[in-house]
């Protein structure tokens, strides 16, 4: 039996995650679940279906009214960022799934890693934002860390019996996002209902808007350079509005390698759960005959200008990928709070790089504090614009 403990239970890997759990109940548990705790009402069911013996929420106040929703005996309950830390690092696990939205899963993750537990990783702001420090105390501890990402889980694929040492390149695709089409003129005018219509992936809120700017793909850039050891120039993004090939390694000799697949996160979280075995699922089958064509082109860095400040962040290093996502953090949800227009996002993230402090990180904590600066000036800057109103 692998017991797993969820961070981000409630959001849309999450709750995959919990479905998959449910559907191999012989090899698979729930060893402790956290959230942030905006729904009190799921997290309670979530308890009563799973049993967890441990359950965190970042929220405190919401601990007390999940109290009152489950009867004794209950889980033991923790809150705040301590609490969640507490929970990847102390449950009773073999996998800590660590997916929740942004900055919320740096000091979890890290716990986990610290507390030598091997690490499926669905929260890329993790290692954009601290990625030197999470792979060194990955590589101290001795802990894998199983990537969760549709792209990075197949790059993860295609690299499975290949030497590191010679992979020439990695490929991340794309999709392009809802505005793949859109001519760079009329970006202005963007909804923020047009921006989370994706025409592939059901996702969040927050990273549907990522993917609209192409953000997404610039934070898996950085993410990749880590998680895979690799220089910066070494990872490279093409859009493939088909979604069918969801990563790519060219080594060195030309070939290069490609995972496939219909669009479905249920596959590279479950293979992440049961690595380095596979299980059969119910997923729908590729037919290359139905799909027909597959294209590929190069993203445009003038329209989604997003992709290019993440790569400049990732090159400057130090707090530079660190203010990216902050700063990235607070535009979208300005703009989701319709303060902001659309192309205000990479504008805000753009000044906040900015005043991007020089010097490398030194630890969790520094990354931490840095974060908290950024957030609080980004903001400042948000209300300067906005005035208070919204767009």
């Amino acid at each position: 039996m692998k017991r797993i403990t969820l961070l981000g239970a409630t959001g849309s890997i999450g709750l995959r995650t919990l479905d998959l759990v449910a559907s191999f109940p012989e090899e698979l548990q729930i060893a402790g679940l956290a959230a942030r705790g905006s729904n009190v009402d799921l997290i309670a069911d979530l308890c009563r279906k799973y049993s967890p013996r441990a359950v965190a929420l970042l929220d405190a106040g919401a601990v007390d009214r999940l109290a009152r929703q489950l009867p004794a005996p209950r889980p033991e309950l923790l809150s705040g960022p301590e609490g969640l830390a507490a929970l990847a690092r102390d449950a009773d696990a073999d996998v800590v799934v660590s997916a929740l939205v942004g900055g919320a899963g740096l000091l979890p993750t890290m716990a986990a890693i610290q507390a030598g537990r091997t690490v499926a990783l669905a929260n890329k702001e993790t290692l954009v934002m601290a990625g030197s420090l999470m792979t060194a105390a990955a590589r101290r501890r001795g802990v894998t860390l199983l990537p969760v990402d549709s792209e990075h889980s197949a790059v993860f694929q295609c690299l499975a019996g290949h030497n590191r040492g010679d992979i020439h390149r990695i490929l991340l695709t794309a999709s392009g996002g809802p505005f793949r089409e859109t001519p760079k003129a009329k970006l202005a005018a963007v909804t923020v209902e047009d921006a989370l219509r994706h025409p592939t992936w059901k996702m969040g809120a927050k990273i549907t808007i990522d993917s609209a700017t192409l953000m997404n793909k610039g934070l898996e850039i950085i993410e990749a350079r880590w998680l895979f050891d690799v220089a910066p120039d070494q990872v490279q993004v093409v859009v493939h509005p088909q979604s069918i090939v969801h990563s790519m390694v060219e080594y060195i000799d030309g070939s290069v390698i490609a995972q496939l697949g219909v669009a479905d996160m249920g596959v590279p979280i479950l293979y992440a759960l049961t690595y380095p075995e596979r299980r059969p699922t119910p997923a729908a089958r590729l037919d290359l005959t139905r799909v027909g064509r597959l294209t590929f082109q190069e993203p445009d860095t003038d329209k989604f200008p997003c992709l290019r400040l993440a790569r400049a962040a990732l090159e400057q290093g130090g707090a530079a990928p660190v203010v990216l996502n902050a700063a990235n953090e607070i535009a979208v949800a300005a703009f989701l709070d319709r303060r902001i227009g659309f192309i205000d996002i990479a504008d805000v993230i753009e000044r906040a790089l900015g005043g991007s402090p020089a010097g490398e990180l030194r630890s969790i904590d520094e990354c931490v504090a840095i974060d908290a600066e950024v957030r609080r000036r980004v903001q400042q800057l948000v209300d300067v614009r906005t005035g208070g109103h919204r767009a």
